[in-house]
């Protein structure tokens, strides 16, 4: 645990094979493994060499020396956080030297019926860390100290961490064999399809998880658990593969949910000091998370250290602070980063029960270097009236000891109906902008979706506003054209018009299979026909990765066009275009 040593991380070869090296071919035994995990890393202390990378499995999983350095540091406390027993926590590091695991066609199945928040992450890796520090008279230190990191691409905090309380104790007591049966048992897992319940065998237990699909509608209360009377051992149902305790999380901001929800909204920058990297990382999942369903578009890491490779990018004065939110132990950052506008000092968590006492709103100005007291530092002042109601009603299910899941579910949903109100007169607007149907014709390009021009939506607030779905009063006008210009309604926006170009793109495809092809053809040339071949394949192509929402049968007719059109020409243009 000891960070501050000086000793840099270090690869040391451990018993499942040599230092990674090499990417997995698409026809790799590990394809499975790879829907869910990128690889297993043991990272563990050296009395010389600081942290180490102990093994990484499978052993020819690609990591570079920083991405390796990273996972180092971040997967041990910093000296700052006392850890003593088996903590939890996560951090996510950028990925470095471009992607270099092909990625399967369930990848690209799975990310596109995934909510948009739940796609697994095409620059960035998650690590969910268990780690264990015990004494031990048998290792020189007097302490066994030791981490086991799942590294991924997709945000199932939840599912990660049952896993890792299944897996890391078995395998601090019985080591790389346990490690290795573990992977085996994940490679014959099926892919994470959105829509699906899967029951996910490991160690013994079956893991019943549902996976999230773009199709499901938001739902206020924990999800219902799915039959499992035939299955031998029971399972464990999780409820959620993502989701977090979202009321324990807040508990010491439940005053300030609605800032904070703003902050969030508009891509400020926001540094979470916490006693712990279990208490930060979480905090910095459920701040990110308070904008379901839009995609958190900003920069975060749950776990920051002061040797992470982004430390001078992110701690530079030469530049306004950038759109992240950090998560760090070492009040160290509290100097170095004070010219950021928002700080949140969290103090240790209390035990459950009573409210604990709300920390207060504070001044930036009142940041003192080492001894900052638990409080948000912000200058903030918030666009919309706080809804104290809420807080009413969590105080009232405290009273009456209300179970925690309940409470998540009021606050979780209070979060959403926020954004929604929010976000459903955008959609309206952007909407607006689709070109007609009618307007979309076989034989021509199709019409440009309209430009978004902020006055205009800006004047149809007073007609279809958030005042329709939202109560809360407040100042929306001002709230939106500072969303403007936040990374959030820049993904937003590109998001939502490759979704309608797309929707333009099947609705043209799906125009030129209506249309009477013979006549079409009386009038035209050898390159025109085989023009309308060679597009109608790629768009064929892009429709079968689930790249274009079209109907089955329109890919049937659009196959069947081909095969027509083809028929038509010449022998020797048919064979350029169908080798045999």
């Amino acid at each position: 645990m000891d960070q501050g040593s000086g000793a840099g991380p270090h690869r040391a070869r451990g018993r499942l094979g040599a230092p990674s090296c090499g990417a997995r071919a698409p026809g790799a035994p590990w394809a499975r493994f790879s829907a869910w995990l990128e690889c297993v890393c043991v990272v563990t202390f050296d009395l010389e060499l600081g942290q180490a990378l102990e093994l990484v499995y499978p052993s020819d999983f690609q990591l570079t020396d920083k991405e390796k350095s990273s996972i180092c540091y971040l997967s041990f406390p910093d000296s700052h956080s006392g850890c003593l027993g088996d903590t939890q926590f996560c951090f996510r590091i950028r990925q470095c030297g471009g992607q270099r695991r092909p990625w399967h066609t369930d990848d690209r199945r799975c990310d596109s019926g995934a909510p948009v928040s739940l796609q697994r992450e095409p620059a960035h890796y998650f690590g969910y860390v268990y780690f264990r520090q015990v004494k031990d008279s048998s290792v020189k230190r007097g302490y066994f100290q030791k981490s086991l990191v799942l590294v991924s691409r997709l945000p199932f905090v939840r599912l990660f961490q049952a896993l890792l309380s299944l897996v890391a104790p078995e395998y601090f007591d019985k080591l790389a064999p346990c490690l290795e049966a573990v992977c085996n048992e994940i490679d014959q897992w099926p892919a994470p399809v959105p829509g699906q319940t899967l029951n996910l065998p490991v160690m013994g237990v079956v893991l019943q998880v549902y996976i999230p699909s773009s199709a499901d509608k938001p739902e206020s209360g924990p999800p219902k658990q799915c039959s499992h009377k035939n299955l031998l051992p029971a399972p464990v149902v999780l409820t959620s593969v993502h989701e977090l305790d979202l009321f324990r999380c807040f508990r010491p901001v439940l005053a300030h949910v609605q800032l904070l929800w703003e902050l969030m909204l508009l891509g400020e920058p926001l540094l979470v000091l916490a006693p712990s990297p279990a208490v930060s990382s979480e905090m910095v999942l459920a701040l990110t998370s308070c904008l379901q369903p839009l995609k958190f578009c900003c920069d975060y890491r749950p776990y920051f250290t002061v040797h992470d490779s982004e430390f001078k990018e992110f701690t530079t004065r030469t530049q306004a602070p950038p759109s992240v939110v950090l998560g760090v132990t070492n009040p160290f950052f509290i100097k170095t980063l004070q010219h950021w506008p928002h700080v949140l000092r969290i103090g240790e968590p209390k035990m459950p029960g009573d409210l604990p006492k709300q920390i207060k709103l504070k001044k930036p100005s009142r940041l003192k270097t080492l001894d900052t007291k638990p409080g948000l530092y912000t200058a903030h002042t918030t666009y919309l009236h706080r809804d104290k109601a809420l807080l009413r009603r969590l105080l009232r299910g405290l009273q009456k000891k209300r179970p925690s899941d309940v409470q998540t579910a009021l606050l979780r949903q209070h979060l959403l109906e926020l954004t929604q109100g929010f976000i459903i007169p955008l959609e309206h607007y952007m909407a607006s902008l689709m070109p007609l149907p009618k307007s979309i014709t076989p034989w021509k390009t199709p019409p440009q979706i309209h430009p978004f021009r902020q006055d205009d939506f800006l004047r149809s607030l007073e007609r279809s506003g958030p005042q329709l779905t939202c109560l809360l009063k407040g100042d929306w006008l001002g709230l939106y054209r500072r969303f403007f210009k936040s990374p959030h309604f820049d993904g937003w926006y590109r998001q939502r018009h490759k979704e309608m170009a797309q929707k333009l793109e099947a609705l043209h495809l799906e125009a030129i299979c209506e249309a009477n092809l013979e006549i079409w053809m009386q009038d035209k040339s050898e390159v025109e026909v085989v023009d309308l071949v060679l597009k109608l394949r790629e768009r064929l192509v892009r429709a079968q990765g689930h790249q274009l929402p079209v109907k089955e049968a329109t890919l049937k007719r659009a196959r069947l066009y081909i095969e027509t059109v083809v028929g038509s020409l010449p022998k020797d243009l048919q064979v350029v275009l169908c080798p045999p």
